[in-house]
């Protein structure tokens, strides 16, 4: 009988042990399992680089939204959506600085053109703005998405031509035109925010 006793005692300790081999195991594994996560998100977030912000209306106008730009492999998105806008088409584009303090937009300067070009529509061969985004189109209800992307910006590097970080996105209320200079004669600025990160 003892010697059942014993064997019994010697089997509990056996799978007791045992179980916290698997449990060490178990946990080593999902330490191991998180460490990749975090070198993936890492490596993510190398690749890719996210700046979002908020519009606020400007010169008495309700106009607002959320920008978005998104830098991956060499190219930037932006994602804009806008609501409070009359129904039609608007003209967007970036400006000279993030300064959105004036109540008519007016901080934030001319149109951002490094490159010393005319004004025009994007890509035109007789010259544009990098910040010559153009027009985009508000419907009934006053609500709009813009989406543009470009690999002549960029975000944070160090090419003064192509860092739009510091810079500011402007909403007009009316049409860009593409040929008046120096800003496409697009009217009042109705929305701002400062590209900051």
């Amino acid at each position: 009988m003892k010697i059942f006793k014993t064997q019994l005692a010697l089997l509990a300790i056996l799978v007791v042990f045992s179980c916290k081999e698997v449990k060490k195991e178990a946990s080593d594994a999902k330490e191991e399992v998180e460490e990749l996560m975090d070198e993936a998100k890492t490596e993510m977030n190398e690749e890719e680089t996210v700046v979002k912000f908020m519009l606020e209306p400007k010169s008495d106008s309700k106009v607002k939204g959320e920008v978005t730009f998104t830098e991956d492999d060499e190219e930037v998105s932006m994602v804009a959506v806008l609501s409070g806008l009359t129904e039609g088409e608007h003209a967007i584009h970036i400006h000279q600085t993030a300064d959105c303090t004036a109540a008519d937009g007016s901080s934030a300067g001319g149109h951002w053109n490094p490159t010393n070009e005319p004004h025009g529509k994007w890509g035109a061969s007789e010259g544009y703005h990098k910040g010559d985004i153009g027009n985009f189109t508000a419907d009934a209800d006053g609500n709009a998405k813009v989406e543009f992307s470009t690999e002549e910006w960029c975000i944070g590097c160090d090419d003064e031509n192509k860092n739009i970080l510091g810079k500011g996105v402007i909403v007009h209320q009316g049409v860009d035109d593409f040929t008046s200079q120096p800003s496409g004669a697009a009217g009042a600025r109705v929305s701002c925010a400062g590209i900051i990160e």
